[in-house]
């Protein structure tokens, strides 16, 4: 083929194919509005149209016999008419797949699963399946997550409300005695308030500490902390509570650990523990607070006793905040701050709030007629 005829004949098929395309961009505009699949037909049409057109023009310019321009029309056809059914056979899955993944967006604003697509289904879509699939179970556990904190709240509030009625009705009721000049002992009575007043501080405080937790602006000072000064503190301090109550608080483990770490909010999480476990435990038991290293290096901090232990429906919940026991741990004290005589299982969520800043972890388990918490915290929790 000369220079000359392929430059005609590329020229001529140039040419078709561009007023080809051109009709096919106006129709496509035309139908912008349209569904995909009419724009896909337009696009394998015009893409037959071009193939087509061109090839018939050159072949009616070499002067062909009509036998054989028929025949040549007759296969442009079929194979145009095949193009365009194959065409619709891709459109007809691709809107398959848009009804699925209309109906599986559907589902997951419902908060319902996905169902799986059919295994003929391409790799890509697929793929873009499984994404959804793993949003829907993000989605349900973030729904979960706000649903028990919603509930965790309303539970504070309930318990709150219901906590300071006590405090507040004993303070209310000697202060009417002592302006009336009705009882014969009043010192009891200003010794009586201030207690209660303590407590009511105590619950404060706790609320304050959580809401710090919450807001992420609970601030620590770490420092080198010696873990068996730290304990002894503790248990010298709770040991008249403990005595009082006939337990036997005592330390075990090691007594040479150190860690970088917030001593004064670290003495508040393990006296809550210790504190709630004086609370519970049964006269003549044994609370052991204790003091070892992990295989990883951790130093491990736990306070065992022998109240009763906790329902295994109830530890998922342990640490939230609002929560308090079910049977046997039926105390209304439980989750307490330490020293405090009532509270809104505020203990037990500050606990873990304080542990976690220290980039540790705490844990529960039922151990023969009590538990065990473990704080796990690392050597250096800000490297």
């Amino acid at each position: 083929m000369s220079a000359a005829v392929f430059a005609t004949v590329a020229g001529i098929a140039l040419g078709c194919a561009l007023v080809a395309g051109a009709l096919g961009l106006l129709a496509l505009r035309l139908l912008s509005r349209g569904s995909l699949a009419a724009q896909l037909i337009v696009v394998a049409f015009a893409t037959v149209v071009s193939v087509v057109s061109g090839t018939a023009v050159v072949v009616s310019l070499m002067y062909l016999s009509a036998h054989d321009l028929t025949v040549f029309y007759s296969v442009a056809v079929v194979a145009g008419i095949v193009s365009l059914v194959m065409a619709s056979l891709l459109v007809r899955s691709l809107v398959h797949h848009n009804h699925y993944f209309r109906a599986a967006t559907a589902r997951i604003g419902r908060g319902e699963s996905v169902i799986s697509p059919d295994r003929h289904t391409s790799t890509e879509f697929a793929t873009l399946a499984g994404e959804l699939a793993a949003t829907t179970d993000r989605l349900t556990e973030s729904r979960e997550r706000e649903e028990r904190i919603e509930t965790s709240r309303r539970e504070i509030v309930a318990w709150i409300s219901h906590d300071l009625r006590t405090p507040l009705a004993g303070i209310r009721a000697m202060a009417e005695a002592l302006e009336d000049g009705m009882t014969p002992d009043p010192e009891r009575y200003y010794v009586q308030i201030r207690g209660q007043v303590d407590r009511l501080s105590g619950m404060v405080d706790d609320l304050f500490e959580l809401s710090k937790i919450h807001a992420g602006a609970l601030k620590l000072s770490f420092e080198r902390v010696a873990l068996y000064d730290l304990i002894s503190d503790i248990v010298a301090n709770l040991a008249p509570v403990a005595l009082a109550k006939s337990l036997d608080l005592r330390f075990e483990g090691e007594r040479g650990l150190t860690l970088q770490a917030d001593a004064r909010e670290l003495a508040r999480a393990v006296g809550n523990l210790v504190m709630n476990a004086i609370q519970h435990s049964p006269a003549g038991s044994v609370i052991v607070v204790s003091v070892t290293r992990h295989d990883d290096g951790r130093a491990v901090i736990s306070v065992v006793d022998a109240a009763g232990g906790i329902p295994a429906q109830d530890l998922g919940r342990v640490f939230e905040a609002g929560w308090r026991a079910s049977e046997p741990r039926t105390a209304s004290t439980w989750g307490t701050g330490a020293g405090q005589s009532g509270g809104a299982g505020l203990g037990l969520a500050i606990v873990e709030g304080i542990v976690r800043a220290h980039a540790g972890q705490v844990t529960v388990t039922n151990v023969g007629d009590g538990c065990r918490f473990e704080l796990l915290l690392p050597q250096h929790p800000l490297g």
